[in-house]
């Protein structure tokens, strides 16, 4: 139903786009015609507010990785420099909420350490919506920004540093779905104690999972029927713990993924003293006014790293076809 409901506004949305700018050219051509210059100028508003929209959705479309329509946790941890480091954590945490509540995502806090005098030491926010971790999970990285301290009875200029670190919420229950034309069945007579029955007929059973060689055989039970769904359990728990492995294996390549909180390993400056701008160094994307970044105006930043994101990956596809 999740699934549904998630295409469903995909379509949807992209048709209510469509009637919209069907709708505003039209008018616009009704406003020229009778001179109407204000009403012309406020539709072609609109129809910047559109194209700005289709560009949103055109990015969303490209969140195609396996966990990107799930649900994530994000986390905040102050750097070096006590108090100044705390107070920016808050600040990060602030505008995260702001951006998915402008959004319609729920945020909800699951862990927070207050710092000593103000701010926070770290932060673990939830956020839940459609595609929140495809949007969220290119904010992973370590946050500069540069100010005069509010802390600093000499008002000297201060830089301080936080990382965020952005990963899926996973359900714990990992559904198993065996394709049957991957199963070898052998049936074989069981040997051992039980009596005329189990050792006179092919009871036993033994499934091999081709893909990864896994085998699981029961000879348990007299009954076929019964060591055919014990062995198929024991195949499902073999593969399960598998993909706990594969899990864990990629949590593990995150983890150390995660760089040291400070030079040379920031993704972002937000900078409020001498001049107001916040510059993403992995796409270039600049913005002068840091107070409206500050209150969640991300959009801008999230899909051009996203785009980035999308166009490395066709690189990488295109060279290894090559």
């Amino acid at each position: 139903m999740r699934e549904r409901g998630r295409l469903a506004d995909q379509v949807e949305g992209v048709q209510r786009l469509e009637q919209s700018v069907s709708d505003a050219m039209e008018l616009i051509e009704m406003a020229e015609a009778e001179n109407d210059t204000a009403t012309a100028d406020t539709l072609v508003e609109d129809l910047k507010t559109f194209a700005a929209e289709a560009k949103r959705r055109e990015i969303e479309s490209l969140l195609s990785g396996e966990a990107d329509q799930n649900d994530c946790y994000v986390e905040v941890n102050a750097g070096a420099g006590g108090t100044e480091a705390q107070d920016w954590a808050e600040m990060l945490m602030r505008m995260y909420m702001r951006w998915a509540e402008a959004r319609g995502y729920k945020v909800s806090i699951t862990e927070q350490s207050e710092g000593e005098q103000a701010g926070i030491k770290s932060v673990t926010l939830q956020v839940t919506g459609p595609n929140a971790y495809g949007w969220m999970k290119t904010e992973t990285g370590v946050h500069r920004l540069v100010r005069i301290s509010p802390f600093d009875a000499a008002a000297r200029r201060q830089t301080s540093f936080a990382s965020v670190y952005v990963y899926p919420v996973v359900d714990d229950k990992i559904e198993i779905e065996i394709n049957p034309a991957d199963i070898k069945t052998d049936t074989f007579r069981a040997s051992g104690a039980g009596g005329q029955h189990v050792n006179k007929t092919d009871s036993g059973v033994r499934f091999t999972h081709l893909p990864t060689g896994i085998v699981a055989a029961s000879t348990q039970d007299r009954s076929q029927h019964k060591n055919r769904v014990i062995a198929m359990n024991m195949l499902k728990a073999r593969l399960y713990e598998l993909e706990l492995k594969k899990r864990e294996a990629i949590s593990d390549a995150a983890e150390a993924s995660k760089t040291d909180i400070g030079w040379g390993h920031q993704i972002r400056s937000y900078v409020l003293q001498p001049y107001q701008m916040v510059k993403d160094l992995r796409t270039g994307v600049e913005k002068g006014n840091p107070a409206a970044v500050l209150d969640g105006e991300l959009d801008e930043f999230m899909a051009a790293a996203l785009a980035q994101r999308v166009g490395a990956t066709r690189s990488e596809a295109s060279a290894n076809s090559q």
